[in-house]
């Protein structure tokens, strides 16, 4: 037999280095969580005491809640629903300069690629959506939407119910407005592409209510919508601190029932 040539060395593949390895690591991880922040999930935190008790921050908290957000609820069509809990960009001039503060520093950056709470967003709940018209209060203390009446006893504050009135005059910016009506307030309907939310602390959140017009004002140029463009997504769980972790619903049903509003 004939001797066979022997085959030709195969050049060796090359390794990276470890600190190079570290580098495309990092990079690649900082590329997930950029289109992980973009498409799908985003961390928050709670500045303010507008969502208790379910959500909770503020003075007097010592660690604000922390809660994450999903967005693919609101692709291809997907829009809001009446008690969906979300997070939106501030339609303009709804949180005072400290409220709007973003991360500094370091914590700036991990804001960028959604490992860290960002600032300037609101969090509040979907009560009306377009079309439908918004009444308080009933004999009940009961918010109204297309004229049913709306049971949130399982995710408002004690005693919210009694006092949304007493909310309304002190959330209402305009000075010397006459509180007379307050009490008794129709809106709506809400109009294509936008929403009517709330806070479920109704005696302390500057929500829809502090932007609608004082009954009998003329002139008012003020608006209670919230712009779906301005939707970040919806807040589906509460992460931290790990002793409050909970889900998020849509308020245990309280919804259910609601009809269409008219001319649907």
């Amino acid at each position: 037999m004939e001797p066979t040539a022997s085959e030709p060395e195969r050049p060796r593949r090359k390794h990276l280095r470890a600190w190079q390895e570290t580098i495309l690591l990092v990079v690649i991880a900082l590329v997930l969580a950029i289109v992980i922040k973009a498409f799908f999930l985003q961390a928050f935190y709670i500045p303010s005491a507008s969502m208790e008790p379910g959500l909770q921050g503020g003075p007097g908290v010592k660690q604000n809640d922390r809660v994450l957000v999903e967005k693919p609820s609101y692709w291809f069509g997907g829009s809001p629903q009446r008690g969906d809990v979300i997070v939106f960009s501030d339609p303009g001039g709804w949180l005072d300069a400290e409220e709007d503060a973003a991360p500094s520093g370091f914590a700036s950056l991990l804001a960028k690629v959604g490992l860290y709470p960002s600032g300037g967003h609101l969090v509040k709940r979907v009560i009306g959506t377009p079309g439908d018209v918004i009444h308080c209060c009933n004999t009940k203390g009961q918010i109204e939407v297309n004229g049913k009446a709306i049971d949130e006893d399982g995710f408002l504050s004690d005693g919210a119910k009694q006092a949304q009135c007493d909310a309304m005059l002190q959330v209402h910016p305009k000075p010397g407005t006459k509180l007379a009506g307050l009490c008794d307030w129709t809106v709506g309907p809400v109009p294509a592409g936008k929403l009517f939310v709330l806070g479920d602390n109704r005696t302390d959140s500057a929500d829809s209510r502090a932007h609608m017009c004082a009954p009998g004002e003329t002139h008012c140029t003020q608006s209670p919508w919230v712009d779906e463009s301005l939707v970040v997504g919806k807040v589906f769980s509460l992460v931290w601190p790990k002793s409050r972790w909970s889900w998020i619903g849509r308020g245990g049903g309280a919804f259910d029932g609601v009809p269409a509003p008219k001319g649907s």
